[in-house]
């Protein structure tokens, strides 16, 4: 079954610059939460990236958490980009969506299509929500003092 969890926040920063943080993936472990995250395929951006995140008590021992494998499907910067999810337990499709609202901000949409039993994602749901909510604000407030000049 499809579930769906959606979280947007607001970025400090211009499009092109939120763009740019976003799609340096391994600098996503400096703000996902108990995560480490890699380029595993040769090409770094655009479609046909691949990547993988841990998340566990340990993400650079990969001790005790779950590996979430993807390849990039859809890449349209500085406005979208769109993975599915490869690996052994982690199915569906995510989505990072940039919406400016201005030159100095910009909204950051996360969206996740989760393939699991109803009940089960429903169990996850608060816990999954949390870390994401917690890691998109942490991310947010990285950016803070990141823009170009005039930002």
């Amino acid at each position: 079954m499809n579930n769906s969890l959606a979280i947007t926040v607001k970025l400090p920063v211009s499009i092109d610059t939120a763009w740019a943080a976003i799609q340096d993936w391994e600098s996503q472990s400096n703000w996902m939460l108990l995560t480490k995250v890699w380029v595993t395929s040769q090409i770094r951006e655009g479609i046909g990236t691949e990547i993988e995140a841990f998340t566990g008590l340990i993400p650079s021992k990969k001790f005790f958490g779950i590996m979430d494998s993807m390849r990039v499907t859809q890449w349209n910067p500085p406005h979208s980009c769109e993975v599915l999810h490869t690996g052994k337990i982690i199915k569906g499709t995510g989505l990072f969506r940039l919406e400016e609202i201005n030159e100095k901000e910009t909204l950051f949409h996360w969206s996740e299509i989760v393939i699991a039993p109803r009940a089960l994602f429903l169990l996850t749901l608060p816990g999954l929500y949390l870390g994401v909510r917690i890691s998109l604000s942490r991310f947010a407030r990285a950016l803070v003092g990141t823009g170009t000049p005039g930002e």
